[in-house]
């Protein structure tokens, strides 16, 4: 009975010798998520490495061994894909806008999307990094005479025609010898060297004399408009204004500053985002939106008093805000503007991954944005955008 005993504390013993002799030989072999995958594969959960879908195709199924490759479709009628990707969902096409003055270029493809461009006599204006709109091309007036024709992509460039020049924006006809009227100068009545320099001297001094005063003037301008904005700014970012409240976001507000009172963790609690699996939309829902163009409708659509408690409830942080207003204490829409790109572009979902193009917002951040908007009683923006994006 001692023998057996001592038999199997001895397996037992062996046992556990080769496991620490093995152990460090596991740790150090490679795990699957650090497996290398060949140029244009990606390795999947599993391990293994499986081929990207080539532009104009989208994913169907990946691959389930090695060897084998990923079953891709091509993308539908009005929906393209312009790069590898490894997306169930191609994405749709885009509409030239004949009420902006757009007109079509080049028809979508599967492998691109359609190409706009503005319609004669109008021209491409850029309002921001991601927003742009047709404007009418600028006529030259009576006095003037183009120097440059406009185009799709530029507009008219005037300038004065002969024997005119520039005063106020306006042409009018040389009556003196200028840098412009130079004409004139072979006019004057008296080309004495003597008379010339004289006249010369007493023109610079009295530049001069303009010059020193105007650079004082400027200079107390200067201290006088920075008191004014820094002291604004910091009304601004210090000073919030009242924000028109439902009753239920008031409790909720009170109750989150009574909880922060009575805690040394003053962090601002961030709103859940509800990330969404691509493969289980509806196929009305585009998977990513342009967000320049959606933030540009919540600008016009949202209230100013309530841009930041909108901003707040999506997850941007009071440091963030403080910071937008700082930068942009001139404009308060160009601060909101950087807000609601600071919320687009806080999630990995409006990267580059999954298919995903910078620029563009994923259409489960669009989701939690309208689930946010009629929390807040904002109904009527989120309508608009479902109409927008053709959202059911």
């Amino acid at each position: 009975m001692a023998g057996s005993r001592q038999s199997r504390m001895a397996a037992y013993g062996a046992l556990l010798l080769i496991g620490c002799v093995f152990t460090p030989t596991l740790a150090l072999s490679p795990t699957l998520k650090d497996k290398t995958c060949p140029y244009g594969d990606y390795p999947t959960e599993a391990g293994i490495c499986c081929n990207k879908c080539s532009p104009g195709f989208k994913l169907v199924h990946m691959c389930h061994a090695e060897g084998m490759r990923s079953n891709c479709t091509p993308c539908p009628a009005d929906q393209y894909m312009d790069q590898m990707n490894y997306s169930p969902k191609c994405m749709r096409c885009k509409q030239c806008k004949e009420s902006k003055q757009e007109v079509q270029e080049s028809k979508c493809e599967r492998h691109r999307d359609t190409i706009c461009r503005c319609k004669d006599g109008y021209y491409q204006f850029t309002i921001d990094s991601e927003t742009t709109e047709c404007r009418r091309c600028s006529q030259c007036g009576l006095d003037e005479k183009a120097v440059q024709i406009c185009t799709p992509k530029t507009n008219t460039v005037c300038k004065c025609k002969e024997n005119y020049h520039r005063v106020k924006r306006k042409c009018e006809p040389c009556k003196n010898c200028t840098t412009d009227c130079e004409h004139l100068c072979k006019l004057l009545p008296s080309h004495n060297p003597t008379v010339l320099e004289e006249r010369q001297n007493g023109f610079f001094i009295n530049v001069l004399a303009g010059v020193v005063a105007a650079a004082f003037i400027l200079l107390m301008l200067v201290f006088y408009v920075t008191y004014i904005t820094t002291k604004r700014c910091n009304e601004k970012t210090t000073v919030a204004p009242p924000l028109e409240l439902s009753d239920e976001v008031q409790i909720l507000v009170k109750k989150t500053e009574e909880s922060s009172s009575n805690s040394d963790n003053m962090a601002v609690p961030q709103a859940t985002v509800v990330e969404m699996d691509p493969s289980k939309l509806p196929d009305c829902v585009p998977l990513e939106v342009k967000f320049g163009d959606l933030i540009n409708i919540l600008l016009e659509m949202v209230p100013v008093s309530q841009v930041r408690q909108l901003v707040r409830s999506l997850g941007v942080s009071d440091i963030v805000i403080d910071r937008a207003l700082q930068d942009h204490c001139f404009s308060i829409r160009e601060a909101h503007y950087q807000m609601f790109r600071a919320w687009a572009e806080m999630s990995p979902l409006s990267g580059s991954g999954s298919g995903g193009r910078s620029g563009m917002l994923h259409s489960a951040k669009l989701q939690e944005l309208l689930h946010t908007l009629r929390k807040m009683h904002l109904g009527r923006t989120a309508e608009e955008l479902e109409r927008v994006y053709s959202i059911q």
